[in-house]
């Protein structure tokens, strides 16, 4: 197709977990039970961490960080794949499709540097008890709570960019349950290397340096 003649892509449709109808429901109410598990349980923690006065240290104000994480990350993708599996037309617009990914790679970058911080936090309070709470104090946890966040979004936002800068105008069916960059990428028509070197790139740097810190710790 060439691209003067070609048609901008206005929505994508999910190929979905199974295309067999008489799967749809079972797999609707297991996905649903392990989300409504997923929820009560992120919920429970983020309540008790935040309302127990004997849970306020540096541990647990960490802990509950990536529980909101995880729950966060849970809802940006779980709520769409529970409707596609009672509707026929497993579709999503462009833009949210874009709003999908940029929400999922924020929340699951930060969950890997979470990690990270979470390790050198178990670091000082085993290898340096008597200065814990002069070294992780409430100061320096906002700001590596703070930094993760900032790291996250800024990396969300050029990966996400980058996948989107290639036209979509072939193909505009997604082989998978939700938007993700590497079967995106795969249906565009436009050269992808550039958009496929950066997601190469960030998600190398990226687990590799949280690996790193975990390790050391």
């Amino acid at each position: 197709m060439a691209p003067e003649n070609a048609t901008q892509v206005t929505e994508f449709v999910f190929i979905g977990v199974s295309d067999l109808p008489e799967l749809q429901i079972p797999l609707f109410l297991v996905f649903l039970l392990i989300y409504g598990l997923t929820v009560i349980g992120n919920l429970d923690i983020i309540t008790l961490t935040s309302v127990d006065s004997g849970l306020q240290n540096p541990m647990y104000y960490f802990l509950r960080h990536p529980t909101i994480i995880n729950f966060s990350n849970s809802t940006v993708i779980a709520p769409k794949i529970l409707v596609n599996f009672l509707v026929s037309n497993k579709t999503t617009s462009y833009y949210e499709c874009a709003t999908q990914l940029g929400a999922f790679l924020v929340f699951i970058v930060a969950e890997v540097f979470m990690l990270a911080v979470m390790a050198y936090d178990r670091y000082v309070a085993i290898c340096n008890p008597l200065l814990y709470m002069v070294v992780v104090s409430r100061r320096i946890c906002l700001l590596l709570v703070s930094l993760t966040y900032l790291y996250s979004f800024s990396t969300a936002v050029v990966v996400s960019s980058c996948v989107f800068s290639v036209s979509y105008c072939a193909s505009n069916v997604i082989n998978h349950f939700y938007c993700d960059n590497v079967p995106l990428l795969a249906l565009s028509y436009s050269d992808t290397y550039i958009p496929e070197t950066v997601v190469f790139i960030s998600a190398a740097t990226n687990i590799l340096f949280s690996m790193t810190i975990v390790l050391v710790s």
